[in-house]
């Protein structure tokens, strides 16, 4: 369900844009399928982007029926060659519906290379957000992982306290699966009548997020279902945020740019000065609890920027954290110290 409040091209659609697929070229994987613009084959091929060949309004496909994929083009699908922006379709707030409570976002789609003076325009003029004394950006794990009761007890705390103490900016995927679901439920544990002084902000990629259709509307309040198909490919948005920014790069189903966006993101809000006299600007800290191999490249992308990242690693929950912290434990050269900074949280029973 969706109602409109307002009619009028508002600044949100004259300022931000979204991006879609311009050019259509098929990413052949059955060698003996037809290939042709048949009505078949655009139900039944997708396009590099990830779309379905007939998912494209306003593209003509004339693709040869009688061609290989060798013979038709050696063309590379580029998102920044083969996109094209139009004003955001998708902006408002999300109305999530939990038990007896209704949990309230402010929501953007946004193309991935928008211009962060503006974003940030949005974010402090428009939805009234206080600039960070902290970003606490986490990463992780984005498929379910179980943490044991202990372990997700001192995580949820530590998190929340630090988030309250020091009025930061918690930034994660925003989905409803992995570290992002992790820290919903340590929000939701541990919030009750403090839950909205903490800005939990959803950076998730607008290709993979499951029910699209009930987000795309101008100043929208939308019910958001989080239900998924178990089998489905796309992800639900999580709760428990208070603010998501869907990075759009034309993409569908795929990820990436949505995490060199938040690094963009990042970078730009540690220089906004918390004291002017002074020249503080707002500290960003990596906090990291599972993971995979994407992680651990993040963690060193973080140590070897200038200034480095601290990144506090929570160790015991697994894969990619448990990797970094004993790697840090017995790492012996002093020099190679200096390139991973890294904070061990122990979250070990008995530790």
């Amino acid at each position: 369900m969706k109602v409109q409040l307002k009619s009028q091209k508002s600044w949100i659609e004259g300022t931000f844009c979204k991006r879609e697929c311009a050019k259509i070229i098929p990413a052949f994987r059955d060698p003996h399928r037809c290939h042709g613009g048949c009505h078949v084959c655009q139900n039944l091929i997708r396009c590099c982007c990830g779309r379905l060949i007939g998912d494209h309004p306003g593209l003509d496909y004339d693709w040869p029926i009688y061609a290989t994929p060798q013979e038709s083009s050696d063309e590379e699908w580029l998102v920044h060659k083969h996109t094209k922006t139009s004003p955001t379709d998708a902006f408002g707030t999300i109305n999530f519906q939990d038990g007896h409570h209704t949990y309230h976002a402010k929501y953007l789609r946004i193309a991935y290379d928008t211009s962060l003076d503006l974003l940030m325009h949005l974010m402090i003029k428009e939805w009234q957000m206080e600039l960070p004394k902290l970003v606490i950006s986490v990463h992780g794990g984005v498929q379910h992982f179980k943490l044991s009761s202990k372990i997700k007890q001192v995580f949820s705390k530590g998190l929340v306290k630090a988030a309250e103490t020091t009025g930061a900016w918690i930034l994660t995927e925003g989905i409803n699966t992995g570290v992002s679901k992790h820290v919903g439920d340590a929000l939701k544990a541990h919030g009750s009548q403090h839950l909205r002084k903490i800005c939990a902000i959803g950076i998730p990629s607008w290709g993979v997020i499951e029910n699209q259709k009930d987000l795309i509307g101008k100043d929208m309040v939308c019910f958001y279902q989080t239900l998924v198909n178990p089998l489905s490919k796309f992800t639900s948005l999580n709760s428990m945020h208070s603010h998501f920014i869907m990075v759009d790069d034309g993409t569908v189903g795929k990820s990436g740019s949505e995490l060199k966006f938040r690094r963009r993101l990042e970078e730009y809000i540690s220089l906004q000065k918390i004291h002017t006299r002074m020249g503080q600007g707002v500290p960003v800290v990596g906090l990291v609890v599972e993971g995979g191999p994407n992680v651990i490249l993040m963690v060193w992308e973080y140590v070897r920027s200038s200034p480095s990242v601290p990144v506090v690693v929570c160790e015991g929950t697994g894969r990619a954290a448990d990797i970094l912290a004993f790697t840090h434990k017995r790492t012996a050269d002093e020099n190679a110290r200096i390139y991973l900074i890294i904070t061990i949280m122990s979250l070990t029973p008995g530790a």
